[in-house]
C-alpha cells in the first residue's frame, strides 16, 4: 500500500547505472598543444632564471668558439694544397677575433622587453648643483 505523497515503485531496487570513463585524451590538432611533463606551461612573465641565461651564454660562447679550430686547420690544408701562404694567412686572420667575437656576445644581456622601464628621461638641462655665493668661515 502507498500512503499519500509516496511514489509508486520507490521500494524496488534500481539497476546500476552504466559508467563510461572518458577516454584518453588526444594530440590536439589546433593552435593550444596540450601540456606534457616535457614542456610545462609558462604562467608567469618573469626573466629566465640565471642558471638558464648562463647555460645559453655558455652555449653561445662554445658554439663561436668551435669555429676557430676548424678554421686553423682549413688554413694548413689550404696551405698543403695550394702552396698559397696569403691564402692561408687570410683564414686565420678571420679567426683571431673569433674569442673576442665570443666574449662579447656571451657576456650580452637578454634583450629587453617592451614592459621594462626606460630609465633615462632625458633631463639633460637640469644644473646638479646650484651656483652662487655661499657664505665661507675665515
Amino acid at each position: 500500500m502507498s500512503s499519500y505523497g509516496d511514489v509508486p515503485g520507490a521500494d524496488e531496487p534500481k539497476p546500476d547505472p552504466e559508467v563510461t570513463m572518458p577516454a584518453e585524451p588526444t594530440s590536439s590538432r589546433g593552435f593550444f598543444r596540450p601540456a606534457s611533463a616535457e614542456h610545462a606551461v609558462l604562467i608567469t612573465e618573469a626573466a629566465p632564471s640565471l642558471d638558464d641565461q648562463h647555460r645559453a651564454r655558455v652555449r653561445r660562447y662554445t658554439f663561436i668558439m668551435a669555429f676557430r679550430i676548424p678554421c686553423l686547420i682549413l688554413a694548413a690544408i689550404a696551405y698543403s694544397a695550394f702552396e698559397n701562404p696569403l691564402l692561408s694567412i687570410l683564414i686565420i686572420a678571420a679567426s683571431v677575433p673569433l674569442p673576442w667575437i665570443a666574449v662579447l656576445i656571451a657576456n650580452d644581456r637578454p634583450p629587453r622587453t617592451k614592459d621594462e622601464p626606460s630609465r633615462w628621461d632625458g633631463r639633460t638641462n637640469q644644473i646638479a648643483l646650484e651656483s652662487g655665493q655661499h657664505k665661507t668661515l675665515e
